[in-house]
C-alpha cells in the first residue's frame, strides 16, 4: 500500500456523511416518494457519496501511486483466486438458501410464497435480469464499495487492525444508511421503520457483514472488485429470499455465525501489508 495511503479516515468519513445525508434528508423532508423521479435522483446523489469520497481523497492525496493503486484494484480480475471467487459468489446465496430453510422448518408458511413471488417475473421473462443486476449495481455495489473498501479500509486497518477495522467501518456503513428509514416508500427500509425489529437485525447485519468483507477484501490483494461483487450477490441473496421476518432473523444470525467464525483469523491478519 503506498504510504501516502495511510492517513486516517475521519475526514472522508465526515464529508461522505455530509454529501449523502444532504439529499436522503431533503427526500425525507419533501416526502417525496423513493419511486418517483424527484425520489430516485436525490437516493442515488445521495449513494454516490462514499464513491466520490473514495476518488476525491484519493487524487487529493497527489500520489500517482496510490491514484494507480485505486483504480487497478477494481478492474484487475487476477486479484482474485478462483477459490476466493467461488467463495465470493456463493456465501451470500448459501447464507440466505439456509436461513429460508431454517424458517421454514420453524414453521414460517409464507417462505416459500414469498421467494415464488419474487423470482416468478424472471422466469417468465429472463431479459428482465438486465434491468435488475443494474439496479442492483447502482443501488449500492459500486458507489458505496468505491469508498468503504476501495479508500476507507486500508487506512483503517493500518491504524487498527484487520478485526477491529472492520467493526469499526460496519457500524460507520450501517450508521450512514439511517435517513433511508425516513424516505417515503423506501423499501424495505420505510415500510419497517427506525426502530423496529428489522431496523436493529438490518444494523447488526452490516456490522457483521463487514467483517466477511475484510476476509474477501485482505484474501484477494485488496481487490476492490472483489468487495462489488459480494456486495451485488449479498443484495440479490437478500432481494430474492429475505422474504419475511423469520429468514431476516435467520440470515442475520447466521452472517454474525460467519463473522464470528472468521474474526479470530482477522484478528491475527496484520491487515493491509
Amino acid at each position: 500500500m503506498p504510504s501516502s495511503a495511510r492517513a486516517g479516515p475521519w475526514l472522508f468519513f465526515v464529508l461522505v456523511y455530509g454529501w449523502t445525508w444532504l439529499f436522503w434528508l431533503l427526500a425525507a423532508a419533501m416526502q417525496v416518494s423513493a419511486q418517483s423521479a424527484a425520489g430516485r435522483a436525490l437516493v442515488i446523489a445521495g449513494l454516490l457519496g462514499p464513491m466520490l469520497g473514495g476518488i476525491g481523497f484519493t487524487y487529493a492525496a497527489r500520489d500517482p501511486a496510490l491514484r494507480r493503486d485505486y483504480w487497478t484494484r477494481i478492474v484487475d480480475v487476477r486479484r482474485i483466486p478462483l477459490r476466493w471467487g467461488a467463495a465470493i459468489v456463493l456465501i451470500a446465496p448459501l447464507v440466505m438458501a439456509v436461513a429460508a430453510l431454517l424458517a421454514v422448518a420453524s414453521g414460517d408458511d409464507a417462505v416459500a410464497a414469498g421467494i415464488a413471488a419474487r423470482t416468478a417475473p424472471f422466469a417468465a421473462a429472463p431479459l428482465a435480469l438486465g434491468p435488475f443486476l443494474l439496479h442492483v449495481l447502482i443501488y449500492g455495489p459500486v458507489p458505496e464499495e468505491l469508498g468503504w473498501r476501495g479508500y476507507a479500509l486500508d487506512r483503517l486497518q493500518a491504524r487498527f487492525g484487520a478485526l477491529s477495522a472492520s467493526l469499526i467501518l460496519g457500524a460507520v456503513w450501517a450508521a450512514w444508511h439511517l435517513p433511508l428509514f425516513f424516505i417515503r416508500d423506501m423499501n424495505p427500509h420505510a415500510s419497517e421503520g427506525a426502530g423496529s425489529p428489522w431496523f436493529w437485525l438490518f444494523m447488526a447485519q452490516v456490522v457483521a457483514i463487514s467483517v466477511v468483507y475484510s476476509v474477501m477484501f485482505n484474501n484477494t490483494r485488496r481487490s476492490t472488485l472483489a468487495a462489488i461483487l459480494l456486495h451485488v450477490m449479498t443484495n440479490i441473496a437478500a432481494g430474492l429470499g429475505n422474504v419475511t421476518a423469520t429468514t431476516n432473523l435467520y440470515a442475520t444470525l447466521l452472517w454474525v455465525a460467519a463473522a464470528a467464525i472468521l474474526a479470530p483469523r482477522l484478528a491475527r491478519s496484520a491487515g493491509t501489508r
